[in-house]
């Protein structure tokens, strides 16, 4: 399934990040999942969550610069090797990824959602779903 990510900007400065939560906290916007990739001076907060018009408005309003993307969501076991299965299916299959990143509810959770930047999400969707991944 494609899923929106929410991009936003943020300055590497004590708070910062702590801000930008807090405003997607006060708008009672929840964050089911969530990565972080920074710099010296920057990082960029890529969140899924449970309202993206709130979230891109609140965030927005606040001069936060924002940019939201489609991205794909797999669901999958969450067991050894899983990971692995899908990202081989995708090279396999001449899919780059450009990040990823996942949550599982911790030890003893049945399932995992991982998701994928990949190069093409309609052949990546179509692959994974072939190989019996729920998409």
């Amino acid at each position: 399934m494609l899923i929106d990510q929410v991009s936003v900007f943020v300055e590497n400065q004590e708070g910062r990040l702590a801000a930008v939560t807090e405003l997607l906290a006060d708008a009672e916007v929840d964050i089911l999942a969530l990565s972080i990739a920074d710099t010296t001076d920057f990082g960029i907060l890529r969140i899924v969550v449970d309202d993206t018009e709130k979230a891109v408005k609140v965030l927005r309003d606040n001069d936060r610069i924002v940019k939201v993307t489609k991205v794909l969501g797999v669901k999958m076991d969450n067991q050894p090797g899983v990971f692995a299965k899908v990202v081989r299916l995708l090279a396999d299959n001449g899919i780059g990824i450009e990040y990823t990143y996942a949550y599982a509810a911790g030890r003893g959770a049945d399932s995992a959602a991982l998701v994928l930047r990949v190069g093409d999400n309609e052949k990546a969707t179509e692959i994974l779903k072939n190989a019996g991944f729920a998409v």
